[in-house]
């Protein structure tokens, strides 16, 4: 083993080389490259079936004549530019940045573009269709393409912006559906110009207002009159002021500030989530209206609910809790510290403290299909609900919590507070957390419980069985697309996001040590990521394998696995994915002597060890991983004590605290 003492006044990248030989390599390790290579062939089988080779669109010859849709397209490959962060193929990067410029000019022959970014749709669609483009900024900020279109984006959010999506009078985005041309009232004609009964994929969600006069069940909708009414009604009061998804923005702001640090994208995200957190210290909850005039409830009787994509209608907390992580998140990017979690932490409140128990199938709730591949054979137990929506009539439409915003709270600050409410979600949960069920989501998510059980030391199987399953999702989605016989006339969007042949939820928890990105618009994060050294690019190394197997809020565990019998690989460990964590020391297990293995011996040798230190007091380290060694850290940190910014693989880190 050997090291580089930092010099105090440059402050160089520590080095450490592993020396432990690995004779055994874990079987998580071998799963995990196996897993890279499927996703190799996987994501070249998808780009030959469904896309255009002329330039990456998808093949789809049919017409969109509403808002709806855009989102859809982008979502094919929303995890692609992950896979290569990670540590993917080289040529992925270059075929993701093609996809999306391909979609996007497809998307803007279909009128739902402009100038490459969506004229005017809801923040809980545009959050979705925005992960593809994060994840092209974070994995190549060095592309100036890219970095002037996020400027670009960004400035249509500030307050001297020509678009006028918002009022810095009243500190709001002026309508739910918002984009290049600027505040676009009502909700577009689909529905402005009538909400019949007719729409089987929204009748689970109930009516999107409860006091319509003459409409108090869905079947009333078939009169046409009364669906024309509806419909007024959604254009006049849904379609216009501020909606609380519309803080998935923040996210799109905060991009822009990584790159330069533009002091007025920080000011805008701070300002515009203070906003919200003055209105949910006033009403005492988190509202999700704001009217015209700044006002909470004016479009909605007085009542802090009711809003489009709100908490009545059609997601509830699904759509609530997940903008506010956004904003709270994005805000404490770019402060630098947590007070604004609470933003985050009101509408998960909400809900907990209206609790109670109860059996899966015997609730009327919206998404029970999405909970009883979650929940397996105990969907037939008796479990902890919470009711995710609420409307004149109260509190309703309960399913069990979604592990994921309270995961998320609790992982980006580490507080005591959030580990108490992660706790009790556990315990009452009702469930076992440690079980790995075979499901993927359209968000890619849902196995948050097994992987913090396994960090709780609990479940030291999750890391074999999950990269298992990841593998069997693999193949699972190569067998759909295989079987596919749709043709570019289809017109079902969703088909090409069932069947997106990637997976990067097991790799993300398990590489970076961070949960799946949050699905409506949250940026990629992550408690260390990697470049590799030789070849110049994020990720990690061929044959290179990584676990981390601890997280605290001053402390990471992570053990790198070499599998290579030949071949040393070089990698720089970075702390966050922007940078913004402090390593403050590093430690590891090393073998006290190169042991020289005698050829008459049969038994694999166990060679001793020593434990060795170094005082860090940077952001990253440089790992060299000879043939067939592995390497076991403990690392120190001072969470978010530097400042965040887009990484370049290609640059030493400089930061200090």
């Amino acid at each position: 083993m050997t090291f580089t003492e930092p010099d105090p006044m440059s402050r160089p990248t520590p080095e450490i080389v592993a020396t432990t030989p690995s004779t055994a390599p874990p079987t998580w390790a071998v799963l995990q490259r196996r897993l890279f290579d499927d996703l190799d062939t996987a994501w070249r089988a998808f780009r030959d079936r469904y896309t255009d080779p002329r330039d990456g669109r998808l093949r789809f010859a049919g017409r969109i004549d509403d808002r709806d849709g855009a989102d859809d397209f982008y979502e094919a490959f929303f995890n692609w530019p992950a896979l290569y962060l990670l540590g993917g193929a080289d040529d992925l990067l270059p075929a993701v940045k093609r996809h999306w410029e391909g979609v996007t000019a497809q998307l803007t022959e279909l009128g739902l573009y402009k100038d490459e970014f969506e004229r005017g749709y809801d923040w809980f669609h545009q959050g979705e269709a925005l992960l593809m483009f994060y994840g092209i900024c974070a994995a190549d900020p060095a592309d100036e393409r890219f970095r002037r279109r996020a400027l670009r984006f960004a400035e249509q959010y500030l307050p001297d912006s020509p678009a006028g999506n918002y009022d810095p009078e009243t500190r709001i985005i002026r309508t739910p559906h918002n984009g290049t041309d600027g505040p676009r009232p009502g909700l577009g004609p689909q529905w402005d110009d009538g909400f019949a009964a007719d729409q089987p994929g929204m009748r689970p969600y109930g009516l999107p207002l409860e006091d319509v006069p003459g409409v108090t069940r869905w079947d009333d909708l078939a009169d046409p009159d009364l669906a024309v009414r509806m419909g007024h009604h959604m254009r006049d009061r849904l379609g216009r002021g501020d909606t609380a998804v519309n803080l998935a923005a923040t996210a799109l702001v905060t991009n822009a500030w990584l790159y330069d640090h533009d002091p007025r994208f920080a000011a805008w995200v701070l300002s515009y989530v203070d906003a919200w957190r003055e209105r949910a210290a006033a009403c005492g909850a988190m509202p999700d209206n704001v009217g015209p005039t700044g006002t909470v409830g004016e479009d909605h009787g007085g009542r802090w609910y009711g809003g489009h994509y709100g908490w009545s209608w059609p997601h509830g907390v699904h759509s609530v809790g997940a903008a506010t992580l956004v904003g709270a998140i994005s805000a404490c990017l770019v402060s630098g510290g947590f007070d604004r979690l609470d933003l985050a932490r009101r509408p998960l409140d909400q809900v907990w403290e209206q609790r109670r128990t109860g059996i899966l199938s015997h609730q009327d709730t919206s998404r029970r299909h999405s909970w009883e591949p979650l929940l397996g054979e105990e969907a037939g137990n008796s479990i902890n609900l919470l009711p995710t929506r609420v409307g004149v009539h109260g509190w309703f439409d309960p399913e069990p919590a979604q592990s994921a915003y309270w995961t998320w709270l609790w992982w980006f600050g580490m507080q005591p507070q959030d580990q108490a409410r992660l706790d009790a979600l556990r315990d009452a949960a009702g469930y076992d957390w440690s079980a790995v069920r075979a499901f993927r989501d359209k968000e890619e998510a849902g196995h948050e419980p097994p992987w913090l059980a396994y960090l709780a030391g609990v479940n030291p199987g999750y890391p074999e069985q999950a990269h298992r399953m990841a593998l069997g999702q693999v193949r699972h989605r190569m067998a759909l697309l295989a079987a596919d016989s749709a043709g570019t006339e289809e017109t079902d969007l969703h088909r090409w996001q069932r069947l997106n042949p990637v997976v990067t939820e097991v790799l993300t928890q398990l590489t970076t040590g961070a949960p799946q990105t949050l699905y409506n618009g949250g940026l990629h994060l992550a408690r260390v990521r990697y470049d590799d050294l030789d070849r110049e690019r994020p990720g990690l190394p061929p044959d290179v394998a990584a676990l981390v197997d601890r997280l605290g809020a001053e402390t990471t565990g992570l053990h790198l696995v070499n599998l290579s019998l030949t071949h040393t690989r070089r990698l720089r460990v970075r702390a966050g994915a922007f940078g913004e964590h402090l390593i403050t020391t590093a430690q590891w297990e090393s073998t006290a002597e190169e042991h020289v293995p005698d050829p008459r011996d049969y038994a694999l040798p166990v060679p001793a060890t020593r434990f060795d230190s170094v005082e860090v007091h940077a952001n990253a380290l440089h790992i060299t991983l000879p043939p067939r060694c592995e390497l076991h850290l403990r690392l120190g940190m001072r969470l978010h004590a530097l400042r965040a910014a887009h990484q370049s693989a290609t640059e030493q880190s400089r930061r200090t605290s």
